[in-house]
């Protein structure tokens, strides 16, 4: 084995790993049957506005297109204050005003993880992904749901080149190490209790990691040693 492999880091998977690289995009000009139509050709379920320089401005959704459906479909008298975008949508021709805008974007280098909670905050199922102020891709939820499809042993060779030997600097060797569709079980022995936390927490960070079953004992309890007392006069 060689020095750089005896050393490696765990993987961490970035946005630029999974996206989509061949986008569908519109501009903010192109009219609403046209969007459909593309839509419905590439078998997506969005796509991104982009200006003349390939800068994001907006993204246009199934859900959009569904708002202008159904509100040209609603009654002129029964609009309310919180339809008002339900009411622009509806007389919207093109991808200007059916977009939700300002769009949500990633780089590409960002981890994976970072995606999925920008994802469950902002409530969208897709991010593009911009670099240099420019659209090189999409990722969506299918794509952050990728990290968890690698193989357990993938994934044990992580956690024992990349976290015990390259984090940790202990020998795999000495360790019981097992993965089972995701959950990672290790038996072992460490210098101090707080090891054991540390080795925990390095190993729910590895990518397709979904849960750790520590079954560690420790030689020193380094919780129980009291901070050192400060001397006076100094």
């Amino acid at each position: 084995m060689s020095d750089q492999e005896a050393f490696r880091r765990p993987t961490r998977l970035q946005v630029g790993d999974v996206m989509t690289r061949d986008v569908v995009s519109v501009s903010a000009d192109t009219p609403f049957k046209h969007i459909e139509q593309l839509m419905d050709e590439h078998r997506v379920s969005a796509v991104p506005v982009v200006d003349a320089e390939g800068g994001v401005v907006g993204v246009v959704s199934e859900a959009d297109l569904l708002l202008k459906t159904e509100a040209g479909a609603q009654e002129p008298g029964r609009w309310t204050h919180d339809s008002r975008e339900r009411r622009s949508k509806s007389h919207a021709q093109t991808a200007a005003g059916l977009m939700s805008s300002p769009a949500v974007t990633v780089a590409p280098n960002l981890p994976l993880a970072a995606a999925a909670r920008v994802m469950r905050k902002q409530s969208v199922k897709r991010l593009p992904v911009v670099e240099d102020g420019r659209l090189v891709g999409i990722v969506s939820r299918a794509d952050v749901l990728k990290s968890y499809l690698r193989s357990d042993a993938d994934i044990q060779s992580d956690v024992a080149e990349g976290v015990i030997r390259g984090s940790m600097w202990l020998d795999p060797a000495k360790f019981d190490l097992e993965v089972d569709d995701g959950v990672v079980r290790i038996r072992g022995e460490v210098d101090r209790r707080s090891d054991v936390e540390i080795l925990t927490t390095l190993t729910l960070a590895v990518e397709g990691v979904i849960g750790v079953d520590p079954s560690l004992t420790y030689r020193f309890d380094d919780r129980k040693v009291a901070p050192p007392k400060e001397l006076s006069g100094i």
